[in-house]
């Protein structure tokens, strides 16, 4: 009886390892609310470069790149670019810290952080960030127009929350972007996030 039920635990272990979004394999396909309600589904940008970004607004890192424009920044030129589709994503559940309570405080959080991002999304039972695994904020993501899943990790070289090594790093996502339309992969293409802990 032992023996079956440590059989069935381990078949179970590896059947969630499995389901996990893994670099070049096909990105795992999701269904969210945006900040209008909208329903907004991975797979319907299929053909284009999608930027995933995790996102807390309490989170020190996260204001390290928005305070100083630099997320925006990178947002507007990729959201500018038709090739490319950039999603900012919360998974924070209530009760705590960057939870969305509603549809008006998305938007009330788009406008305070001059978000550029296409949508921002709400994944408030963490489902979708345990299913890619997002570990902190920010913590990006690139898949590419075959819906291969390409790049994984911080969004730059300089694990720190202090604005003035923005300049000094190298980006990982304008990195990653050219090496993909350059039709290569990206160098690196998994890379240890930093930032606070996504709080499922």
């Amino acid at each position: 009886m032992k023996i079956k039920l440590c059989s069935l635990v381990l078949s179970l272990c590896v059947s969630a390892i499995s389901h996990a979004a893994s670099l070049n394999e096909k990105a795992k396909d999701f269904t969210l609310a945006d900040q209008d309600g909208k329903s907004v589904t991975l797979s319907s940008f299929k053909g284009k470069y999608i930027i995933l970004e995790w996102f807390n607004d309490g989170c020190p890192f996260v204001k390290k790149h928005y305070s100083s424009g630099n997320m925006q920044g990178l947002q507007k030129l990729y959201k500018d670019n038709d090739q490319v589709v950039w999603l900012t994503i919360g998974s924070s559940t209530e009760g705590k810290q960057g939870y969305f309570k509603d549809m008006a405080h998305m938007k009330e959080l788009r406008e305070s952080h001059d978000m550029q991002s296409n949508h921002l999304l709400r994944d408030s039972d963490g489902k979708v960030g345990q299913i890619y695994d997002a570990k902190t904020t920010p913590h990006i993501y690139i898949i590419d127009p075959n819906f291969d899943l390409k790049y994984m990790g911080a969004i730059d070289s300089i694990p720190s929350a202090d604005s003035a090594d923005i300049s000094k790093s190298t980006n990982y996502i304008t990195s990653s972007i050219n090496a993909l339309m350059l039709k290569k992969d990206p160098n690196p293409q998994k890379t240890k996030p930093y930032g606070c802990s996504v709080k499922y």
